[in-house]
């Protein structure tokens, strides 16, 4: 009897320990699903030039200033890069008039009605234009924004380097095609656009 009783003792101790263990695996093993399945919702491959390039998901709080910083660039880059080519500076436009208000569009028919645009095709005349900073304050909403940077005159037998400072504020709106950052360039205005340096091509 003593020894059935010793070996039900045993048994039961065993099954327990077994039991325990199982528990304790199926825990872990389902907690590491959890995280893995988890992890692999945030990360994405973006497929470019034939290659594959991982990416990763983030809260848009985290990237305001990244994506607010670009915003502006690219806004100001297609409102002031031109060639002498109506398709291109009619291409520019468009693009730039996506990112903000009429604020934009009241300068771009200002230009035009200026014959801005016509001079810089009859006088083959090409526009650059450089950052040269970007400040965002993300602490108020709408964000301010200041946009410093340079802008080149590439005429036939001149270069002129022009400094262009603007100011606005970006308020948020859906995002699309034409409008990847789900921004919008309010109150625009120019504070500074005057000649630094005038070099003579050779």
């Amino acid at each position: 009897m003593k020894n059935i009783d010793t070996a039900f003792k045993q048994v039961r101790l065993f099954s327990l320990a077994v039991i325990i263990v199982c528990l304790t695996l199926t825990l872990f093993i389902s907690y590491k699903s959890y995280q893995l399945a988890t992890g692999s919702q945030q990360k994405i491959f973006i497929l470019a030039n034939g290659k594959a390039l991982e990416a990763y998901s983030a809260d848009r709080k985290d990237n305001v200033p990244v994506e607010a910083r670009d915003h502006v660039k690219m806004f100001h880059h297609y409102f002031f890069t031109m060639d002498p080519d109506d398709k291109v500076i009619q291409s520019n436009i468009t693009k730039a008039l996506y990112l903000a208000d009429g604020t934009a569009k009241q300068q771009y028919d200002n230009l035009k009605e200026n014959g801005y645009y016509t001079n810089l095709i009859s006088g083959n005349i090409s526009q650059e234009m450089q950052p040269d900073s970007i400040i965002i304050n993300t602490n108020d909403y709408p964000y301010y924004f200041r946009y410093k940077g340079q802008q080149k005159i590439i005429r036939p037998t001149t270069i002129v380097t022009r400094s262009l400072v603007t100011e606005g504020y970006l308020r948020n709106v859906s995002r699309s095609d034409n409008n990847a950052h789900g921004f919008l360039i309010e109150r625009w205005k120019t504070l500074e656009n005057k000649d630094l340096k005038i070099e003579n091509r050779q």
